[in-house]
């Protein structure tokens, strides 16, 4: 007697339910590759970095196909991947990436990537002053303006860009604190 079909509903849900129990376990490795990418960019350990970050791209691949049922989870997997990926760029070129220079990274992510990306810009930014490396501290500082510049107009609410306006508002406390450890 299955006349409703929840035998069916119930199998449906239990697929999603391995889908999210391996969604879960990526996640927490992907978000870990990019964290060790992040503290090897700052040692100067790029060849490390590339690595972990490689790595993240291959754990995120195998997910690519099913992450979208769950929004949040993937979202926040993608902003920790965006972050590493912006500041290996930034640290290596000297300059912020686009968004189309990054690739296949959603808007969102992208967006709060970039963010979070200026506080590890402004941990190079003090490094550079500590080795009394006045150009580089300003160009990290020039960086970061322009991220946050950039970001500035963009005010939509929550429910289209999750957490945003919560980091704008430390991104500008962050450009502050940075400008007048520069001046």
């Amino acid at each position: 007697m299955d006349n409703l079909g929840i035998k069916e509903i119930e199998k449906m849900l239990a697929e999603k339910e391995k889908k999210m129990d391996l969604l879960v376990v990526k996640s927490r490795e992907i978000v870990r590759l990019c964290s060790n990418a992040i503290k090897a960019i700052h040692s100067k350990e790029i060849e490390d970095a590339k690595k972990q970050i490689k790595d993240a791209e291959t754990q995120i691949k195998e997910i690519r196909g099913f992450a979208m049922e769950f929004p949040g989870q993937y979202n926040h997997i993608m902003q920790e991947y965006a972050e590493a990926r912006i500041v290996l760029h930034a640290i290596e070129k000297k300059e912020v990436p686009s968004y189309r220079e990054l690739g296949d990274i959603p808007e969102e992510s992208y967006l709060n990537g970039l963010l979070d990306a200026m506080g590890e810009i402004k941990r190079e930014m003090y490094e550079a002053m500590r080795k009394k490396n006045k150009s580089d501290a300003e160009t990290y500082f020039n960086m970061m303006e322009r991220i946050y510049d950039e970001l500035l107009p963009l005010r939509f609410s929550n429910s289209i860009l999750p957490d945003f306006r919560r980091k704008q508002d430390v991104a500008r406390m962050q450009l502050e604190q940075a400008r007048g450890e520069l001046l």
